[in-house]
């Protein structure tokens, strides 16, 4: 008898715990709180058997878990839905060549192209390519990837959308979509990492240039070094723009005017004179930029009347209309410059560096004015700037 009882009151306790571990199945539902932009209401999440209290109780681990899955950026998000004008070309186009067989009209296409708005039309795309592929490829012997034309368009169309990760296959030299790469759709991708300042997409779609044998040019070079200017990435600026100069790319005045602003704003007067030598090999006149980048140069080297000589040529060669924009560099750089290249001093130079501005910069100005150059920079606040 002792040991009947002793399997009913195990029966009994058994069935006690039960409840609770209902309660515990459920409190997956019952920690949640979300809003309406969730897609849940609070309808779908509680039962309506379950009273507040029961809606109270929550599993610590089990929320903590879940709240982890919702909320973490790795855990996948719902993604929008094709719209009804992408999805309706992609599937006219997808009966012409995969059920009837025929070449369908190239206007579908590029209207597609065009009316892609999201993620989702983009991957339509795609797939569309790669059929479109495929049937060139078996029905009219053409194995030549599609034109440049629309291989620029779809990297443009990606990027529009955000699409990035599907925009970098359009660098791809073998693949599935009859993409052939080129550097118009690497710099529809640079832009995008320009307007983000997005360094790692930067180093990324050259990554992809260089091995899949896309010829650099002189286009790209000017977005890469802006990128590289405004991340402060001299580390890359340097790297790439050696990459352009050995791959023979002829750079334009404004990478020039970049990559030697950025030399003086960090005071490496070494690589200044290595980029003006570049410069002056392929150009004969400066610019305004490249000019104010050897006339701080100088200042560097103590030398503010040759600083005051090469402003004056640069002067002279500009037309009248351009005057105002040297007159608001040369305010630049009494107002902001100083301050910027010795931040970028070791602290026991900055000092010595402070004060020798401060002497040579009104020397220079001096000089300017002797020679019929009138300018309002006012002065007196360099001293408080540079140090």
């Amino acid at each position: 008898m002792g040991f009947r009882r002793l399997l009913v009151e195990v029966s009994r306790q058994h069935s006690r715990m039960r409840p609770a571990k209902n309660i515990f199945s459920c409190s997956y539902h019952t920690s949640l709180k979300l809003g309406g932009n969730a897609g849940i209401t609070s309808e779908s999440v509680f039962p309506s058997s379950f009273n507040s209290q029961e809606r109270s109780f929550q599993h610590p681990t089990s929320s903590i878990i879940l709240s982890k899955a919702l909320y973490s950026t790795d855990a996948s998000t719902i993604e929008a839905s094709p719209t009804e004008a992408a999805k309706e070309l992609h599937d006219k186009l997808l009966k012409s060549v995969v059920e009837q067989r025929t070449a369908p009209p190239n206007n579908w296409l590029w209207s597609l192209i065009e009316k892609c708005e999201n993620r989702e039309d983009i991957k339509l795309l795609f797939k569309v390519l790669e059929n479109l592929r495929k049937f060139r490829l078996s029905n009219l012997r053409i194995f030549e990837n599609f034109n440049d034309n629309l291989c620029r368009e779809v990297s443009k169309a990606c990027v529009r959308v955000e699409a990035i990760d599907l925009a970098k296959k359009t660098l791809w030299k073998h693949n599935l979509y009859g993409l052939t790469p080129t550097v118009a759709s690497a710099n529809n991708i640079l832009m995008y990492a320009k307007q983000h300042n997005d360094v790692n997409l930067m180093v990324d779609v050259m990554k992809l240039l260089k091995s899949n044998d896309v010829p650099l040019q002189p286009g790209t070079a000017d977005i890469i070094f802006s990128i590289c200017y405004n991340t402060n990435r001299w580390d890359l600026m340097s790297k790439y723009a050696m990459r352009f100069v050995k791959g023979g790319v002829k750079l334009r005045r404004t990478s020039f005017d970049t990559w030697m602003a950025f030399a003086a704003k960090l005071g490496d007067v070494d690589n200044l004179w290595k980029i003006e030598k570049l410069r002056s090999g392929l150009m004969k006149t400066h610019t305004i930029g490249s000019g104010l980048s050897c006339a701080k140069g100088l200042l560097l080297e103590c030398k503010p009347e040759e600083a005051a000589a090469i402003i004056l040529v640069v002067t002279q060669t500009l037309p009248e209309a351009k005057r105002p924009d040297i007159m608001a560099e040369l305010e630049k750089l009494v107002s902001e410059w100083p301050l910027e290249v010795i931040k970028c001093r070791k602290d026991e130079d900055k000092t010595a560096l402070a004060a020798g501005l401060q002497e040579d910069i009104p020397t220079m100005i001096d000089g300017l004015s002797g020679v019929g150059i009138k300018t309002n920079i006012k002065l007196g606040d360099l001293t408080k700037t540079a140090l």
